[in-house]
């Protein structure tokens, strides 16, 4: 097997396993803790810790640790969010949720920064275009990944399926599901439908134990990765400094195409915090219960698992632009149904077709979003994907922090705007790019004569 193919399969099964833990408890806090908004409320935390964590700490830690052992290190404060969900409380699920913050951006900076690095490296000895490797190798990354929400919801579906508890709504309470949910009694299902702590401490034992899995296999089997020799040598003799480290995400934002990408990405986190917070709680748990939330997120994950893989091989024939319009189309589709839906048990059917388009639209997000960093910024790796953590954390933030403060019908309203927005700054980007690139680009040479892999930008 290619060594670099080889490495990405490594970091895919480790987020596997480790994301088959944090999807999973992720999909079920706004049920599982929604004593006062807790859960909601620790995932707010949580990705405002990101933020913090995405202006200083990923390029300091890659550059001091490496990718690897960012990636590792990065996955124990995953761990710890597994722990601190054994005693849900203020005081357990808060702490643990600013730690796998801190931890959040350094892990998903070092592994965009690992297979960009790992698709230049493979380009350059293959004599092909860079993008379309790059595009490759988060298509093969985000199939294995985006798979870890079908076990992870799998799991917990198994488990809380063995509780005793059964809920039957009326038509009283099923008046409060939906895009007009009301906001205080909609919670009352839920608290019913409440598994027993013995199926939940089975629950976070698994989890635990597959987050644990995750750093074995990365500091057993993947290799540390540098980029080319001149960078190494730079590095040696001119190391920088705090400050400038520290500062290296904010300047990033002197470059247009990176202030008018914030939408795009923002938009990433609110229709992720949406379908986890407020689909799940106010359509699923609402209207059928806790115990179906793993089964309809296993749909979302799986069909976002396959469209990962099928966008990231043929956007080198269909081109980007293509599949974000796909994506909209779909989102904009699913946001005005939501509007108009109300959920029933009778109708259980469509609790999967909503995941089920969502995923399709968010394997474009994820896949095609990634790439483009990569390709735009492929000088400045770091402070571009730490952008990408923090202007997407703060879209979480934003979704889950009003979570228990909106009806669903205002976010899906604010989803729309937002999504508005993103796709009229990204055909700005696009404009950018045809303009100083004009032309179908071709193979030249680069000043050491071999073939240039990949498009200037300037």
């Amino acid at each position: 097997m290619e060594r670099n193919l080889k490495n990405v399969l490594v970091i895919s099964f480790g987020f596997l396993f480790l994301f088959t833990a944090y999807g999973g408890l992720q999909s079920l806090q706004s049920s599982l803790n929604s004593e006062e908004g807790l859960g909601v409320a620790s995932l707010s935390v949580l990705y405002a810790a990101l933020i913090l964590s995405s202006m200083f700490l990923p390029p300091i830690l890659i550059k001091k640790l490496g990718c690897k052992w960012t990636i590792a290190i990065s996955m124990c404060c995953y761990i710890a969010f597994s722990l601190g969900n054994f005693y849900a409380s203020w005081y357990t699920l808060i702490p643990t949720s600013v730690i796998l913050g801190l931890g959040g951006a350094p892990l998903w900076s070092a592994k965009c920064t690992y297979l960009t690095i790992a698709g230049t490296s493979y380009a350059e000895k293959a004599g092909k275009y860079a993008k379309d490797t790059i595009n490759q190798y988060f298509g093969v990354f985000f199939l294995v990944f985006q798979s870890s929400g079908i076990w992870g919801n799998l799991i917990s579906s198994l488990i809380f399926s063995q509780s005793s508890t059964k809920v039957e709504s009326s038509e009283e309470d099923l008046a409060c599901c939906g895009a007009y949910n009301c906001l205080t009694d909609s919670t009352n299902t839920t608290e019913s439908a409440k598994p027993s702590n013995s199926l939940i401490y089975t629950l976070l034992g698994v989890y635990t134990a597959s987050g644990v899995l995750a750093v074995l296999l990365i500091i057993i089997f993947l290799d540390q990765i540098k980029s080319d020799q001149a960078e190494t040598e730079k590095e040696k003799l001119e190391t920088p400094s705090f400050w400038s480290t520290f500062l290296a995400t904010f300047k990033h934002l002197k470059d247009k195409r990176q202030c008018l990408l914030i939408p795009l990405t923002m938009y990433s986190g609110f229709e992720q915090g949406f379908l986890s917070g407020d689909y799940t709680k106010a359509y699923v748990t609402c209207a059928l219960g806790i115990q179906y939330i793993g089964y309809v997120m296993i749909c979302f994950a799986a069909v976002n698992s396959l469209c990962s893989l099928l966008f990231g091989k043929i956007s080198q024939f269909t081109g980007r632009k293509l599949l974000f319009a796909l994506a909209t189309v779909t989102n904009t589709a699913c946001i005005i149904a939501l509007l108009l839906w109300k959920p029933h048990p009778k109708q259980f059917a469509v609790f999967f077709v909503f995941p089920a388009l969502w995923g399709l639209s968010d394997a474009v997000w994820q896949t095609q979003t990634n790439g483009l960093y990569g390709i735009l910024f492929e000088k400045h790796k770091e402070a571009a994907f730490a952008n990408y953590r923090l202007w997407e954390s703060l879209g979480f933030v934003i979704a889950f922090g009003y979570s228990t403060k909106l009806q669903v019908y205002i976010k899906l309203y604010i989803l729309l705007s937002v999504l508005v927005l993103s796709m009229v700054t990204y055909g700005v980007v696009e404009w950018i790019e045809a303009k100083s690139s004009p032309g179908t680009p071709t193979a030249t040479k680069n000043e050491n004569g071999g073939p240039l892999t990949q498009e200037t930008y300037m």
